[in-house]
């Protein structure tokens, strides 16, 4: 493969048409008219150029649950939807709560080549809230983690939670809380609204994500250290990070795309692909997360791609896992929900799918097109629609919410490193390393 590429007639952040030219896995030129002798050029007219987008919350389940994927499968559909760098959630077996399992996280995705794979640390031993884990071993390690979350189980214990925002401020890290009470979550299924008592089937109530926000933005304000949110899902979760950033709180948070999207009326025909936590909301949250993140309360989009092996979908409702696939729709999702209603622009979407949860998990050379960057580049093609179906997936599991739907949009090419991983909208099998210098 060329290690020179000359991307011409792109729309740079959706604006103006440029050429972008890469060499040795950086950005070595942005203008008009230009030209390498011997180069790879890719007429790219039409498209859009986004900086690689980058994923905070990606469940890749190697070590331990390969069933359901693993880092080369998740790393694969990473590629396939734009994204060139994935943090990856610790809910691993083992759990992720030392250096030497970050570690071997951290390789795997080397090896791998399609997206940069960066470990989340556990912020507990084995995620049970009890102790903390080897958060200072795990960053001084290789690895570098700087982003800890017992995701998937609640820091409940404010004392604990107060400890890990004190300890991780010596090096600038950052806590991101699953916000979730579970004494007011026990037997949940699905949101508590009127749907829930319809069905008769037990709810999840907004409360249970806001009273642990509201608790956690108070000791990051006491303690002076880094909150991230994951997963917001209410209108009065937005609320709160509007207040706390008002009072100066160093809090983050993130939306998904299902819950940009997709509402709880989904939920009537007990179709376990529709099964995640936190729930799928009203119609109302829908338009709340959407303004949020219009106005900058919500900083980034995160997938929580969340992959389950067929049989853990294919059940009743109460014994069905919770989780969605989202690395794929990502960007098309964002595209429909904020883009084609006008409340973000190309730029914007730039800012929440790439630059910031790159400046949030402080990874390095992520997030810009600018020249004498390393070369992450997403090319998206906006003017097209089509029907989301299984061709479109790439990891090992098949349980996306949106089978059978209507989107925009696709990923022509995506470009870790300098090295293509998506050629014309095809995945490609065997991208190598990403050639940037060190």
């Amino acid at each position: 493969m060329s290690r020179t590429l000359v991307i011409t007639g792109i729309q740079l952040l959706g604006r103006d048409s440029a050429d972008i030219v890469i060499e040795d896995g950086r950005i070595a030129e942005i203008g008009s008219g230009l030209s390498r002798s011997g180069a790879r050029v890719i007429d790219a007219s039409g498209l859009v150029a986004l900086p690689g987008l980058v994923d905070l919350h990606t469940h890749l389940r190697e070590p331990g649950f390969e069933a359901s994927e693993t880092v080369l499968s998740g790393t694969r559909a990473a590629a396939a939807g734009g994204f060139t760098a994935v943090f990856a959630m610790p809910n691993t077996q083992p759990v992720a709560d030392t250096a030497g399992v970050v570690e071997q996280e951290l390789a795997l995705g080397e090896a791998a080549g399609y997206a940069t794979v960066q470990p989340i640390g556990a912020v507990t031993v084995g995620q049970k809230g009890e102790r903390l884990a080897e958060l200072g071993a795990m960053a001084r390690s290789r690895a570098r983690v700087r982003v800890f979350s017992d995701d998937g189980f609640c820091v409940w214990d404010p004392l604990i939670m107060r400890r890990a925002l004190e300890y991780v401020k010596a090096f600038d890290g950052v806590i991101a809380q699953h916000a979730q009470d579970p004494r007011l979550t026990e037997a949940a299924q699905m949101n508590e609204g009127i749907v829930s008592a319809e069905l008769g089937l037990a709810g999840w109530p907004a409360v249970a994500e806001e009273s642990i926000i509201a608790r956690d933005v108070l000791l990051a304000e006491h303690v002076g250290s880094r909150l991230h949110v994951c997963h917001l899902s209410t209108a009065g979760s937005v609320d709160l990070i509007r207040w706390a950033k008002k009072r100066g709180v160093r809090v983050t948070a993130e939306v998904t795309p299902h819950h940009l999207l997709l509402t709880d009326e989904l939920v009537r025909d007990y179709d376990a692909r529709y099964k995640v936590n936190p729930p799928l909301r009203t119609a109302e949250d829908v338009q709340a997360v959407r303004e949020g993140l219009a106005d900058g309360t919500i900083d980034i989009v995160a997938t929580d791609h969340a992959p389950h092996p067929a049989e853990n979908k294919a059940c009743e409702w109460q014994a069905a896992a919770n989780g969605m696939v989202g690395l794929e729709s990502a960007l098309r999702v964002v595209h429909q929900s904020m883009v084609e209603t006008g409340m973000l622009e190309w730029s914007d979407v730039a800012r929440v799918l790439s630059t910031t949860p790159a400046r949030i998990g402080q990874l390095d050379g992520f997030g810009s097109l600018e020249v004498g960057r390393p070369a992450h580049v997403t090319l998206y093609d906006p003017t097209v629609h089509g029907v989301f179906t299984e061709a479109d997936l790439h990891g090992r599991s098949r349980n996306s919410p949106y089978l059978g739907r209507d989107l925009p949009g696709r990923v022509q090419w995506t470009i870790h490193g300098g090295v293509v991983t998506v050629d014309d909208g095809e995945l490609v099998q065997e991208p190598g390393s990403p050639e940037v210098p060190q």
